[in-house]
């Protein structure tokens, strides 16, 4: 069961966001509202919930700033706001998504949704013995038409050349289309969590759970995709795979 906090200083709206998440309530429990967020620093880590529907502008402290004294953060975000100023802010703080009140239902069942396959993804890296705080966990700008991603590099599995695109494939089972070449990336993906395998894919060795033997030999990643390698990376892969 994912356990739920709504942090929020007006009771109404956090009321009524708790209404709308019992038609979840069969993999969501909402354990506490807070409408004090001095409170809520005090009893958070107590409760140790796995989402956090966080209030933007509240007195005293914003949601921004609670986050901040929180310090480590364990759980997931939601900004819940009335305000559509706070979007980029939001994705600077790591925050799983950013909904606007009156919380629209389909919206909420989309956050939801990728609330649990966040959750379930970060279950099997435990099994796996991956560690969250990898080097990679930080951000990176991509560009599309649609406009700017702003995404967790440990969430990227892998990337594709396409032509004169690059496609990112993540662990949510999402994909985002990039006019820039693989060429460009590689440098600024450089380091030891991610490596060039081939001339057309860059592969999150934190995603990789089998290396199958052979001249290059082959990857099985998360996503259960299967990956030859270029000869001339085999001995570089299996130092970098030996430190992840």
């Amino acid at each position: 069961m994912i356990k739920a906090v709504i942090i929020d200083d007006e009771l109404k709206g956090a009321t009524l966001l708790q209404h709308k998440l019992r038609a979840f309530s069969d993999r969501l429990s909402v354990e506490r509202i807070f409408s004090d967020p001095f409170a809520a620093l005090q009893d958070l880590p107590s409760i140790s919930p796995d989402i956090v529907f966080l209030d933007v502008e509240m007195p005293l402290m914003d949601g921004f700033n609670f986050l901040e004294n929180l310090g480590n953060i364990h759980f997931e975000v939601i900004f819940v706001t009335a305000y559509n100023v706070y979007a980029i802010e939001a994705l600077r703080a790591d925050a799983l998504d950013y909904l606007l009140k009156p919380v629209d239902t389909d919206e909420l069942t989309a956050a939801i949704e990728k609330l649990s396959k966040r959750i379930e993804w970060k279950k099997q890296r435990q099994k796996q013995g991956i560690h969250m705080g990898s080097t990679c966990a930080s951000r990176l700008a991509l560009s599309t038409a649609e406009g700017i991603y702003f995404v967790r590099k440990d969430e990227i599995v892998k990337i594709e050349a396409m032509s004169n695109y690059s496609v990112f494939y993540f662990s949510a089972g999402n994909k985002i289309i990039v006019s820039r070449t693989l060429k460009e990336f590689e440098g600024l993906l450089d380091g030891d969590c991610f490596l060039r395998i081939n001339r057309s894919t860059i592969v999150n060795l934190s995603c990789v759970i089998r290396y199958k033997k052979g001249e290059g030999g082959t990857l099985q990643l998360v996503d259960g995709s299967e990956l030859e390698v270029s000869p001339s990376k085999k001995s570089l892969l299996m130092e970098l795979l030996s430190r992840t």
